[in-house]
C-alpha cells in the first residue's frame, strides 16, 4: 500500500547554476546528514552513498560557492569530522525555505491537476 504522500504531487525544487553547478534536494540531504551526523562518510552511509561520492558533492558546493559550505575538523576523540559552515547552515535554511514557499505558491495548481489527473 502507497504513503499518503506518494499519492500526491511534489514539486521538486532544482537551481541550475551557470557551468552546469546544480544544487538540489540531494546535496541538501546530504547536508543535513553532515550536520546531524558530524560525518562526511556517515552521511553518505545515510544516503547509501559512497564516502568518495559525499566527498566529491561536498566539495562541488564548496566550489560553487565563495564561502565555504561544510568544513572538515581534523583531531579530538573521534578523530575528526566534518561541520556546516555557518554559510551551510543559512544555505541549508534559504533552500529549505524555497521549497516551502515554492509548494505553498503552486499548491492550487498542484490539487488542480491531481484532479485532473487519469491516476
Amino acid at each position: 500500500m502507497k504513503s499518503p504522500a506518494a499519492d500526491t504531487l511534489t514539486p521538486i525544487l532544482r537551481i541550475s547554476f551557470p557551468h552546469q553547478d546544480r544544487l538540489g534536494r540531494g546535496k541538501m540531504e546530504l547536508l543535513e546528514h553532515i550536520r546531524d551526523t558530524g560525518s562526511i562518510s556517515a552521511a553518505g552511509r545515510a544516503m547509501d552513498m559512497s564516502y568518495r561520492r559525499a566527498w566529491l558533492l561536498v566539495s562541488d558546493m564548496n566550489r560553487m560557492f565563495r564561502d565555504p559550505v561544510v568544513e572538515s575538523q581534523r583531531g579530538g576523540q573521534k578523530g575528526g569530522g566534518a561541520a556546516l559552515t555557518p554559510f551551510g547552515d543559512e544555505l541549508l535554511a534559504r533552500f529549505r525555505k524555497m521549497e516551502r514557499m515554492m509548494k505553498s505558491t503552486l499548491a492550487e495548481d498542484l490539487a488542480w491537476l491531481e484532479a485532473n489527473s487519469s491516476r
